[in-house]
């Protein structure tokens, strides 16, 4: 289960990564041709995610890696679970079914890290 948990976190770590470094760096009519949903959202907020997902990236490997507050890897994917929940909301409201099925195994993939690493096969 240990192996099946780094596996997961990998992936869920890279798709993170690349997904929060194109919101951080990127200007919004840029994303907006890849990712209609941010017309709803200002400039700022969209790269506060960004840096929110870069972040959770980082705390799914780094802590859990280095052995250093690995408290905070579990956590990330709490945080992770977090930001794909109001990711559902926004894809509800604006009637994407495709997003909101994807956005969902994102939240299982991330609450099922969150919860085998707060619990059984904590680091």
């Amino acid at each position: 289960m240990n192996v099946f948990l780094w596996i997961l976190q990998a992936l869920l770590a890279a798709m993170f990564a690349m997904a929060g470094a194109t919101k951080s760096t990127r200007p919004k009519h840029e994303l907006a041709a890849q990712l209609p949903w941010v017309e709803d959202f200002s400039p700022n907020l969209i790269r506060f995610i960004g840096a929110a997902e870069l972040t959770a990236a980082l705390g799914l490997i780094l802590p859990a890696a280095t052995g250093i507050a690995t408290i905070l890897t579990p956590i990330a994917a709490t945080g992770l679970a977090i930001i794909m929940a109001g990711a559902i909301v926004t894809h509800a409201r604006r009637n994407e079914p495709q997003a909101i099925a994807f956005n969902t195994a994102l939240l299982i993939a991330a609450a099922v890290i969150a919860w085998f690493r707060f619990g059984p096969y904590s680091l």
